[in-house]
């Protein structure tokens, strides 16, 4: 089966990779095209365009950064797509989105998988990433060897528009949980401890997260380098907030770091780091967090 891979960015350019490495035959375009260098260099196949992208293919993932982005690629993708195509969709979209997008799709013969993803960069680079499937059953069982060529942790979490609705959550938990995070690390500066160990009675405690794990170590480094922006944060929140009220949840840990993001974005501008939003305290108290032998990015 001949895979489409359109995106290839901090995320999409690793999840193409994982897919050749894996012996797919795999056909890649990006607005960028040096983004698909070492792709191409590797064996993989260059498309000028999405449309001439999806007549070349049996299936065509995207890993875009908005659902405008998102509707744009599909418009294009529609025009030349054959009835029989399956279009994976990995970008973090809000439930009504995807269920909108799929019936645009469905219209053209087209068949949709939501595909969204979550564990950082890091693990996509891996094969490693998590993978939280939505739509049919039959689909995903067909497309299943591909998702493990990226993946190892797979969940078919059900019909179309459930997994947008568990990407969502699990999103809006870490950035609450890197907000915390910063403000247990300033109390352990402030309260004169070694960072770096306090960091480890962290992880082995019960306060521990994989935010902790992973964006903890970015912070004591000073870099913030996640490879996931402020404004992306604030796209993902904004789908949680709307959760919200769809559901009639209240969210007030989740308003509350909405409000903490948006002023992050306005501090250091929309493509700042997201993991930067710590800086937001480190400025505040006039204390940086910082101790050795943490890693700029993570590996």
């Amino acid at each position: 089966m001949r895979y489409g891979f359109i995106g290839l960015g901090n995320l999409g350019g690793h999840l193409a990779a994982s897919l050749q490495r894996s012996g797919f035959e795999v056909v890649v375009h990006d607005r960028d095209p040096t983004t698909a260098d070492r792709l191409i260099q590797a064996g993989a196949t260059w498309s000028a365009s999405p449309g001439a992208l999806s007549r070349q293919c049996d299936a065509v993932l995207t890993c875009l950064p908005s659902p405008q982005v998102s509707q744009a690629i599909l418009d294009q993708i529609l025009e030349t797509a054959r009835p029989g195509l399956t279009w994976i969709e990995m970008s973090t979209v809000g439930r009504e989105e995807i269920l909108r997008l799929a019936s645009q799709a469905s219209a053209k013969g087209v068949a949709t998988m939501e595909l969204p993803v979550t564990g950082g960069v890091h693990l996509a680079a891996q094969g490693k990433i998590t993978m939280l499937a939505g739509g049919e059953k039959d689909l995903f069982a067909q497309h299943l060897p591909a998702l493990q060529a990226m993946g190892d942790k797979i969940f078919y979490m059900g019909p179309l528009g459930n997994a947008a609705i568990i990407k969502v959550i699990t999103n809006m938990l870490a950035f609450i949980h890197l907000v915390a995070d910063g403000e247990a690390l300033m109390l352990a500066k402030r309260g004169g401890l070694d960072l770096a160990q306090a960091w480890q009675a962290i992880k082995a405690s019960s306060g521990n997260s994989f935010v902790h794990e992973t964006e903890g170590q970015l912070i004591l480094n000073g870099s913030y380098d996640i490879g996931f922006t402020l404004d992306l944060a604030l796209k993902d929140l904004g789908f949680a907030m709307k959760l919200g009220r769809d559901f009639d949840v209240p969210l007030q840990l989740a308003d509350l770091t909405n409000e903490i993001f948006i002023n992050g974005k306005e501090a250091y501008g929309a493509a700042a780091p997201s993991t930067q939003i710590v800086k937001l305290l480190e400025d505040a108290v006039g204390e940086d967090l910082r101790a050795e032998g943490f890693p700029p990015r993570l590996g």
